[in-house]
């Protein structure tokens, strides 16, 4: 069985109605957190269920296009029984035996993410109202020292055309980003940057509603800045 679902009450929810089921393995592909994939799979291989940790990144148009990355954390056993199924999904990262191994990196990943895109949103802003192309800008860019998933992805697709649909809500993100800073204080690791992404994101949900997409981010700064990070050619 494969799940991908919003949130981790939904999954442990979801988890919980499969037990009479029996389902030999339970791969989970949302993106829970850490604590809540170990007591998911603590509470299914109570139940004699194998469970995998399998969080993935590269949103619609990866999942469309067969092009995510997996991060997968479960007994080496039951990898070798599912890494068949899971490279149809795209490419596949054993990261560790342990739930909850894959939701940390799933969580390390989607932190710098929105850390990228907050960042870049403002420097692209800096750069449009002084005058330069953001198309030359991202050229320069992604052949420099700058160059992040933003640049070379999200501000061409989704913040240059003004669509601003990449295809991930900023409810969503916010979630994760939410889970991530929860488990870095829980383990002891300070945060400094991750928290000003994350107000960021809640400003941009404040102004533009959760289901807008999260390169809307690149809104708020052009209305702070007074301008649009649009293409010129």
């Amino acid at each position: 069985m494969f799940l991908s679902l919003p949130t981790p009450a939904v999954v442990q929810e979801v988890a919980r109605a499969l037990i009479p089921a029996g389902p030999r393995i339970v791969v989970d592909l949302s993106t829970t957190g850490p604590r809540a994939s170990i007591a998911v799979a603590q509470e299914l291989e109570a139940a004699g269920i194998r469970f995998v940790d399998a969080p993935v990144s590269g949103g619609r148009a990866g999942a469309l296009g067969a092009r995510l990355a997996l991060m997968v954390a479960c007994p080496l056993p039951v990898w070798e029984d599912v890494r068949p199924l899971l490279a149809l999904f795209g490419k596949t990262f054993h990261v560790g035996e342990g739930a909850g191994q894959a939701q940390t990196m799933k969580l390390v990943n989607n932190m710098l993410s929105v850390v990228a895109l907050a960042a870049t949103s403002e420097g692209m802003a800096m750069g449009v109202k002084a005058g330069l192309d953001p198309a030359v800008m991202l050229e320069v860019l992604n052949a420099s020292s700058g160059k992040n998933s933003a640049t070379t992805d999200k501000m061409p697709r989704a913040v240059l055309p003004g669509t601003f649909d990449f295809g991930f809500a900023t409810q969503l993100s916010l979630k994760d980003m939410k889970l991530c800073l929860d488990e870095a204080e829980a383990a002891g690791v300070p945060m400094i940057v991750g928290p000003a992404a994350r107000t960021m994101l809640n400003i941009t949900q404040a102004s533009y509603g959760p289901e807008a997409d999260f390169t809307s981010m690149a809104r708020v700064v052009e209305q702070w800045a007074g301008v649009q990070i649009r293409a010129e050619r």
